[in-house]
């Protein structure tokens, strides 16, 4: 019981982590890692995962730095062909 309850704070420990870092959940470590400041600087008062978060990365779009769109477009968020248009 002790050896569960141990893993159960180390896994809350690090959902914690990753919510305080702005990029949690569906999000790569790629996209957490190169989109953190962007999601900080234009959209933090949005929860992840939300669709006011994606509007807002979307209006913000010419703003994001060139790894952070580079990174959302090897997710999946955004299409090259619509990173391509937006220029």
């Amino acid at each position: 019981m002790k050896r569960v309850f141990s893993g159960l704070l180390i896994a809350s420990v690090a959902v914690i982590s990753f919510a305080g870092s702005g990029l949690a959940g569906a999000y790569s470590k790629a996209v957490q890692q190169h989109c953190r400041a962007d999601y900080k600087k234009y959209c933090g008062e949005y929860g992840i995962d939300t669709s006011a978060l994606r509007v807002c990365m979307d209006r913000n779009g010419k703003n994001l730095t060139k790894n952070c769109v580079n990174a959302l477009v090897k997710d999946g968020h955004v299409t090259k062909a619509e990173v391509n248009r937006r220029r």
